[in-house]
């Protein structure tokens, strides 16, 4: 993220120079944004301001405005959103106006200023770290409600991020944290900027053609052009965890959060493995054998239900075929059951020898499977098809055999037609 000073005259950003996040301004002008669920909502300029606009991957600062009336009552207004317009100028969107010339005190929001800073200071480490321990470049960052993220690009010849890897740039990026390194900004010319570029110093330049850059130092770490808000020194960062990698198109993204985000994620893992510890009975520590222990057993347990499933089909299918009329279509309907039980029963009953049509309720929701008999050369999945649409029901299948789900209520009656399409 980037910025320089422009050539027309703009409000002095404050929070530059400065991290108070109380100040005193005039309001220099202001603009109907629009209206929203009935209410208007307004922006102002003001002649300084504290308020960080959204810009970089960075999100707006938040706080009040307030005015005092000669007779001494008090105007609060809420700033909801601050954002930069194409000419540099600064926008607060409020929902109670102020003239042009009204005097007021500003406070932003310390605890939302506080995390992005820790957030967006993180995530300057985090890359540096990256690009030093693994060569990963980031290519772009966002910082979330409740975590971020940035997007690295391996170096040539890498696939992935090992875990060897991530774990060895947490390790480093929490050692600089500990080390309490400063951060400073200050202005530089564009000349100096590319001369830095070159040297290595910076790994890019913003787009803009500016005459002036801001450039953020992290003491032995980088150097690098940024507009944002930022820690004063790595140890305001706080701890750094990783949370999770994944794949994505320009690369690979990994998340992150930050001191008190980082805190807060640590809090909730560990309630989370406390219920879960607490629902086994069993201590945390023994958590992932147990959660292992059951997957095993689980996966036995399908193998068994598979198997009865099977067996339960076969006999289902032989006694209709037992008890059905010779040449008739054997047919049933059971409550409690799926489709693929369905399914099961119709596929044995051909193969006994027997067209046969089975329906199935589970509760609101139905379904039908029908199998051709031996001899037969009627195409099931295009008679399923035909006999379910003509009720708005959905099906298909293969020349032997067909499914289709439907509403309980429709069951008996799709039966019925399928049992008449396959006699």
């Amino acid at each position: 993220m980037a910025v320089a000073i422009q050539a027309i005259e703009v409000a002095e950003r404050l929070y530059y120079e400065s991290a108070a996040l109380e100040f005193s301004a005039v309001v220099t002008d202001i603009r109907l944004e629009k209206k929203e669920d009935g209410a208007a909502l307004w922006q102002l300029a003001l002649d300084k301001t504290a308020f960080y606009p959204e810009g970089g991957g960075q999100p707006w600062d938040m706080g009040v405005l307030v005015a005092v009336a000669p007779s001494g009552a008090t105007l609060e207004v809420a700033v909801e959103r601050v954002e930069e317009d194409a000419h540099g100028e600064v926008w607060h969107t409020v929902r109670k106006p102020l003239m042009a010339g009204t005097e007021v005190t500003g406070y932003v929001d310390a605890d939302r200023r506080i995390d992005h800073e820790q957030q967006h200071s993180g995530q300057h480490l985090l890359s540096a770290i990256f690009l030093r321990e693994v060569g990963a470049r980031t290519v772009s960052f966002h910082l979330g409600a409740e975590s971020s993220t940035i997007d690295l690009a391996l170096r040539e010849g890498a696939e992935r991020l090992a875990d060897e890897d991530l774990v060895r740039v947490e390790e480093a990026v929490n050692r600089v944290v500990r080390e309490g390194r400063p951060l400073h900004a200050h202005w530089v010319e564009r000349g100096l900027a590319e001369a830095m570029l070159a040297r290595g110093d910076l790994r890019k330049l913003p787009e803009r053609d500016d005459a002036r850059l801001r450039i953020v130092q992290m003491q032995g770490i980088e150097f690098n052009a940024c507009g944002g808000t930022h820690v004063a020194n790595t140890g305001a960062i706080g701890a750094v965890l990783l949370r999770k990698v994944e794949k994505v198109k320009q690369g690979w993204r990994v998340e992150f959060v930050c001191g008190g985000r980082a805190v807060k994620a640590a809090r909730r893992d560990f309630a989370t493995l406390g219920a879960v510890a607490r629902t086994l009975s069993v201590a945390t520590a023994d958590v992932p054998a147990r959660i292992s222990l059951l997957l095993d057993e689980g996966k036995t347990a399908a193998k068994e239900r598979k198997a009865l499933l099977e067996e339960l089909a076969g006999a289902t299918a032989a006694e209709l075929v037992r008890s059905a009329v010779e040449d008739e279509v054997a047919r049933a309907v059971f409550a409690g059951r799926d489709v693929e039980f369905a399914k099961k029963v119709v596929s044995k009953a051909a193969a006994l020898g027997r067209a046969a049509v089975v329906g199935v309720t589970n509760g609101p929701e139905g379904a039908v499977a029908m199998a051709r008999g031996a001899g037969s050369s009627l195409n099931c999945g295009a008679a399923l098809r035909e006999v379910l649409s003509a009720v708005g029901a959905r099906g298909g299948g293969s020349a032997e055999m067909a499914q289709g789900v439907c509403a309980a209520a429709q069951v008996e009656e799709l039966v019925g037609k399928l049992a008449e399409v396959l006699s």
